[in-house]
């Protein structure tokens, strides 16, 4: 399950316990929306609270990122988690956009506001 919160070209991408396929879409709902108001989008996505991710997710996010390789400035990965920072990172190497990882929400959001 996923909650999204806009602010600006800002999304917050909350993301508790299972990450699947149709959390995605909803994710690329957001994201499009956005690009009719912004040429870029910055995300921020708080994984502190997700336990697992469905394989067609991910797939879905290889797929859509590619296409919006260009479409993001700023990625921050809200985790203590090392294996979810390894995700976060996978992810950012298929975008152009500076990808970083925080332990904590406010240092990710300050972040994301310069």
């Amino acid at each position: 399950m996923i909650v999204i919160e806009e602010h600006g070209n800002i999304l917050k991408v909350h993301v508790y316990a299972e990450f699947t396929l149709n959390d995605f879409q909803e994710f690329e709902d957001a994201v499009t929306s956005e690009l009719r108001e912004y040429d870029h989008v910055n995300v921020l996505f708080d994984l502190t609270n997700m336990e697992r991710f469905s394989m067609d997710m991910a797939l879905e996010e290889l797929k859509f990122n590619k296409q919006h390789a260009r479409d993001y400035e700023r990625i921050a990965v809200v985790t203590s988690n090392g294996w979810h920072a390894w995700v976060g990172w996978l992810a950012g190497a298929f975008v152009a956009a500076d990808v970083r990882q925080f332990e904590d929400m406010e240092s990710a959001s300050a972040w994301l506001e310069t």
